[in-house]
């Protein structure tokens, strides 16, 4: 409710809600305040009351938003009891209205960091940063888990205890050389898990740089390549048999690799396909470069999976996303054959990728699902092709493993 200023002749005088009339709530908590100090004979603090102005006409018209801090103190005759109450009106408008953009501030700043580290820990890659001297500062769980050693056993140089002791010589002179020269960082190693075995992985670092041009920290991620690795390696072993299929082979192993490069930042420039959709109908609030690639447009924010790919409705990959969504169950799949269309909708071709979906919530609810997806279109063909040079060549080495 608002209401207009009097003046000071036409409210002397008059009942207090007849000059000022309020709703039933602020009329109820002033008389509860009158009452206290009668009772009490001590000046009684109202909690904030919001109490509208009327502007004038002259003004624009309309209502101006008020917030007031109102004290009532007591005022005692020579015998102490009580006179008149003396009513003080404090205008808190503007500390209120900038405590509740502060809070308001706050909370979006808290949602977005809370989002952001769901994402974080929810890639399937070993997440890790640095500062600028090299030493690590931070591991997502994903790598904690692969190692099964503790976070603090494993920040500063403590991460080299992960690696094959023929390897920590060659990384860490790649890693030192990198951090002095300021240039992006990558190489291969493997990576003992807690089972005591040990795999494959490709790590890709770059350097954040601030303002000065000076190294701000390092971030970066660790992907697995074992099964890639024994498949190149089986194909190497062919060359006797086949040379041109191990030399397709080499190059279709180096374009894995280079799909695997880590770009300038954690989520827009993470060497795989990552997507965020909203609500049920599955829009796409974020997406990152290696997605946008795939889309071929540079304009999918705002847009449903449907109205993007409407060719994968019959695929069933909207419903998958709507299982997901209505469950809370996380769905990884791998090698899953999608037909897609061409970026200026040509007719569709054939792509297998490996993918992760889970849902996130917000405020006890289901809000969206995070998709991250790894093309192995490539690899797929490689071991196809390695199948039928095998069904060609009977005396072909024995199976290496590359199946499990």
């Amino acid at each position: 409710m608002a209401i207009s200023l009097l003046p000071r002749e036409q409210a002397v005088g008059r009942y207090i809600f007849d000059a000022y009339p309020g709703d039933p709530q602020s009329q109820a908590g002033l008389l509860a305040s009158h009452e206290a100090v009668r009772r009490t004979l001590r000046a009684h603090v109202m909690p904030l009351l919001r109490y509208d102005i009327a502007r004038p006409i002259a003004l624009g018209g309309g209502t101006e938003e008020r917030y007031w801090q109102i004290t009532h103190h007591p005022q005692l005759d020579a015998r102490g009891e009580l006179r008149y109450i003396l009513q003080t009106s404090e205008d808190v408008t503007e500390a209120t209205l900038a405590a509740r953009h502060a809070t308001d501030v706050q909370r979006t700043l808290d949602e977005a960091t809370e989002r952001n580290r769901f994402i974080l820990e929810s890639l399937p890659v070993l997440v890790w940063t640095t500062r600028p001297d090299g030493e690590a500062e931070f591991f997502n769980a994903r790598w904690t888990d692969l190692t099964g050693r503790s976070l603090a056993d494993t920040l500063g140089w403590g991460w080299v205890e992960d690696l094959h002791p023929d390897d920590v010589a060659p990384t860490t002179a790649r890693w030192e050389a990198a951090r002095q020269q300021g240039t992006s960082y990558q190489a291969e190693y493997r990576m003992r898990r807690r089972d005591g075995s040990y795999r494959w992985h490709l790590a890709t670092g770059v350097p954040r740089l601030g303002p000065d041009g000076q190294i701000q920290m390092w971030v970066g991620c660790n992907t697995d390549i074992h099964e890639q690795r024994q498949m190149v390696q089986e194909l190497l072993e062919a060359n006797e048999q086949q040379a041109l299929l191990s030399d397709q082979a080499y190059e279709q192993y180096q374009r894995a690799q280079q799909q695997r490069q880590l770009l300038l930042d954690l989520f827009a420039g993470a060497p795989a396909m990552i997507s965020v959709v909203r609500g049920p109908e599955h829009r796409y609030e974020f997406a990152n470069t290696r997605f946008r690639e795939l889309v071929g447009q540079h304009e999918i924010v705002g847009k449903t999976v449907a109205e993007v790919f409407p060719e994968v409705v019959s695929q069933g990959i909207v419903a998958l996303l709507d299982g997901v969504f209505r469950t809370g169950e996380p769905v990884v799949g791998e090698e899953l054959l999608v037909q897609l269309a061409g970026p200026e909708g040509q007719e569709l071709h054939d792509r297998y990728f490996n993918f992760y979906y889970q849902r996130f919530e917000e405020n006890g609810q289901p809000a969206g699902i995070t998709a991250y997806a790894y093309d192995v279109s490539e690899l797929v063909r490689t071991r196809q092709a390695l199948e039928q040079l095998r069904s060609r060549t009977p005396d072909a080495p024995a199976d290496s493993g590359l199946a499990s």
